[in-house]
């Protein structure tokens, strides 16, 4: 047995080592880590790189992991840190857009079917996003975010996938962006010392 467990101790630090190497791979840079922070009113976490960047150069989306650092499953992959655009989509959001949205869901089967495909690369690039940070998280295994793929629930969520994935990814995302319009326009919501 004693042979046994030494031959563990080395894949184990092997295994170790490898994710160490993919959390020091996804570092990210201090000031984009400053202007997510300025934009959030608190430090970010489980970062895994800028998802998008505003026409104005700050980050406008965070590719999250999907376990923080205190273990608890974090599904929003693509969360939306712009300020400005985070109130413009509450602002949608108050209008009734999302029962608007959710209603052509239940009547347009292409829509609906598209939406499913969206729900679905949400969760390939999460998956994908975890093995690279060393992450399982089963608890949330098929749970995407913003009730895809049967329901409109956070237009934030849909808007960050579209942004951060591009468009032609998430139809109701895209919808998003459009009636948004250039939230940026005004320059940076925030210019933080890095």
């Amino acid at each position: 047995m004693e042979v046994r467990a030494a031959r563990r101790q080395p894949a184990e630090a092997d295994r170790a080592a490898a994710v160490e190497d993919r959390r020091l791979a996804a570092v990210i840079d201090p000031a984009d880590e400053a202007a997510i922070a300025a934009q959030l009113g608190r430090p970010p976490r489980a970062i895994h790189e800028v998802g998008h960047r505003c026409p104005c150069g700050n980050p406008d989306v965070a590719t999250t992991e999907p376990r923080l650092p205190n273990g608890t499953p974090f599904p929003t992959t693509y969360y939306l840190t712009c300020p400005r655009a985070a109130s413009r989509i509450g602002t949608l959001e108050g209008s009734g857009l999302m029962k608007e949205m959710q209603d052509r869901l239940g009547t347009d089967p292409e829509l609906a079917a598209a939406y499913r495909a969206a729900h679905e690369r949400y969760l390939a690039a999460r998956a994908e996003i975890a093995a690279r940070a060393g992450h399982d998280v089963p608890e949330i295994e098929g749970i995407s975010a913003g009730g895809m793929p049967d329901r409109v629930k956070c237009l934030h969520v849909l808007a960050g996938q579209s942004l951060a994935q591009g468009r032609g990814v998430n139809p109701l995302g895209d919808e998003v962006l459009d009636a948004l319009g250039a939230w940026w326009e005004s320059g940076p919501c925030v210019t933080p010392d890095a």
